[in-house]
């Protein structure tokens, strides 16, 4: 593994190239893409695909890539201007994608500017709220996490986020009747260390979840695209977005193994099935469009 920077005006991006440049296989580099998550995430993954040139990357203002744009935002129009930065970059023509949570918004964003980016995009669990039927209940449900991170710190913050996204189904009025769920439940503090900056919890990616993806660029691109989703995830928040939007590109979502998480090993203490995701995953990019 080589890492590789690119300096632009506004961040420098850092890029990990695994694998020859061209690849040696002849195929494209295959380019996995997360958000907030970077390359740290990916590591699994990545080593599961050793005959292929693997590409990851921190996205502005995550990890290793720093940002000099005066933004602490991440709207996916802006990340996905980055990516395709990273693409011409490698120099190896258009690539393959496996793009998860809003790295999969900010892939969408990507096809949408620039369809001549990408062969193939897996799109994994993007959190896009608008495409759902119960879109309101679930921007409300979504500012409760905002709200209770802001007001009590991380560990609240947290244990809002974990509560909403395993929550089974719509966001009905039986959901927003729970009683704020205690951090300690999930294993984590209570105490406010005081902080008010995290990608995830904060309002710095309510770009990400507010994204409308445009349709009919999308239908358009050359791109072949693959909405995915974890078969244990179907009925959360991440796995209705992914069912609704696929059915809005005219396509069912397509199964993978495991959680939202999934293709991850031990990277975050939380390990999925990363052979069985592997396995699925290059048998996708394997089919024929």
């Amino acid at each position: 593994m080589t890492e590789q920077m690119l300096q632009t005006p506004e961040v420098s991006l850092v890029y990990d190239v695994h694998g020859p440049l061209p690849p040696a296989d002849g195929r494209p580099p295959l380019f996995m893409i997360g958000q907030p998550m970077g390359a740290s995430g990916f590591g699994t993954l990545a080593s599961l695909f050793s005959e292929r040139t693997v590409i990851t990357y921190d996205p502005r203002g995550i990890g290793r890539s720093t940002r000099r744009d005066g933004r602490v935002d991440h709207a996916p129009q802006i990340q996905a201007t980055d990516v395709h930065g990273v693409i011409e970059a490698l120099g190896a023509g258009p690539v393959e994608m496996f793009a998860s949570s809003g790295g999969a918004v900010t892939a969408l964003a990507l096809v949408t500017a620039h369809p001549d980016d990408l062969t193939t995009l897996v799109a994994h669990e993007p959190p896009l709220m608008r495409v759902l039927p119960d879109a309101q209940a679930a921007e409300r449900a979504w500012a409760g996490v905002r709200d209770a991170y802001e007001t009590k710190g991380s560990g609240a913050g947290m244990a809002a986020f974990i509560a909403m996204t395993s929550w089974q189904g719509d966001f009905t009025d039986d959901y927003f009747a729970q009683p704020a769920p205690d951090p300690a439940a999930f294993g984590m503090p209570s105490e406010d260390d005081g902080s008010r900056d995290d990608p995830l919890l904060s309002d710095r990616s309510s770009a990400v979840t507010a994204y409308q993806p445009d349709l009919d660029a999308l239908t358009a691109a050359p791109t072949r695209i693959v909405i995915a989703v974890g078969e244990e995830s179907l009925e959360t928040f991440t796995g209705r977005t992914s069912v609704a939007m696929a059915e809005l590109l005219g396509q069912r979502a397509t199964v993978f193994p495991s959680h939202h998480g999934g293709f991850a090993g031990g990277e975050f203490g939380y390990a999925g099935q990363p052979e069985a995701f592997a396995r699925k995953l290059r048998e996708v990019l394997d089919e024929v469009g």
